[in-house]
């Protein structure tokens, strides 16, 4: 497959994308683990947290803030995201004209162990990332299953029987790519990757309550201190500092998405202290949390 049918992939990609457009920059589609993200202007470098996942870039660009490097990267390129990843994002290209066009596509833990159980040992690489991204150079027949799956978009009928098939076949794609690697060592039994992964998702499932770091490790096996250094090895951030970050991405969707109080939100992420909350989410979001999310409503 050559460099002109991987352009018109993207186009007819793009086509689907732009006739669902309706003035939002993130569409939801009938395919659960499927979802278009469309902008016509760049935007402020932004917290986010990235889930296991394939991001796709078919016109613009983005850049990725993570540990202190920025990471630029455009539709030559995908992101691979092989744990719960905390990062910083921007649209870096995007206009009225040549608006950033893009899409990603979850995987739940469950399709990444089938597909893992399914294909042949592979030895362990030496060079293996040390954080849960992964950033890939976009080949045809990664591109291809794509555009199959988006298809399914004008076929709702079709979507709950094909698109499951499709999803274990672009996680099979870019697990047989270097990416593979990454998430080899973070699921492998009883690796420091494997432990940090579950304490990620301990940390997760319980954002709002205190977090005691000598029982996480205890419940791990593992020393506070290799904890720590693991953890923060693997997401540039200690353990306090990933629920953190947790707890103020999720008060920014209370915020954008309820008529609640500062005040309010803050106690239902897990600050005891209003004043703590508004100061740290001052200093994660640049602004207040009223007027942070007036500037987001305008935008």
């Amino acid at each position: 497959m050559n460099t002109l049918s991987m352009q018109n992939y993207r186009e007819e990609l793009k086509d689907i994308i732009q006739s669902v457009y309706k003035g939002e920059n993130l569409i939801s589609t009938q395919i659960d683990q499927l979802t278009f993200y469309y902008r016509t202007d760049p935007t402020d470098m932004l917290a986010t947290l990235y889930e296991p996942s394939v991001c796709i870039i078919l016109q613009g660009s983005k850049e990725v803030g993570l540990g202190g490097e920025l990471i630029p990267y455009d539709k030559e390129m995908y992101l691979l995201a092989s744990i719960h990843m905390p990062a910083q994002v921007r649209v870096a290209t995007a206009s009225a004209e040549q608006p950033y066009i893009g899409l990603t596509i979850t995987f739940t833990m469950e399709q990444i162990f089938e597909v893992l159980k399914e294909m042949p040992p592979a030895p362990r690489q030496l060079g293996s990332a040390k954080r849960g991204l992964y950033f890939g150079e976009m080949k045809p027949q990664l591109l291809e299953s794509v555009t199959r799956l988006v298809r399914l978009v004008d076929s709702p009928r079709d979507i709950p029987v094909l698109s499951p098939l499709i999803i274990k076949e672009i996680l099979y794609t870019v697990m047989r790519d270097e990416g593979g690697d990454v998430i080899r060592q973070y699921v492998r039994d009883g690796s420091a990757q494997q432990h940090v992964v579950q304490a990620i998702t301990k940390i997760k499932d319980a954002y709002n309550q205190p977090l005691n770091i000598k029982e996480l490790a205890r419940s791990l096996s593992m020393s506070e201190s290799s904890l720590y250094h693991s953890f923060k090895k693997m997401t540039a951030m200690s353990p306090i500092q990933f629920q953190k970050s947790l707890r103020l991405q999720e008060a920014r969707q209370l915020l954008m998405s309820q008529n609640i109080e500062a005040a309010q939100v803050a106690y239902k992420v897990g600050y005891e202290s209003p004043s703590q909350f508004s100061r740290e989410y001052s200093r994660m979001f640049g602004l207040p949390p009223k007027a942070d999310v007036h500037k987001l409503h305008r935008s």
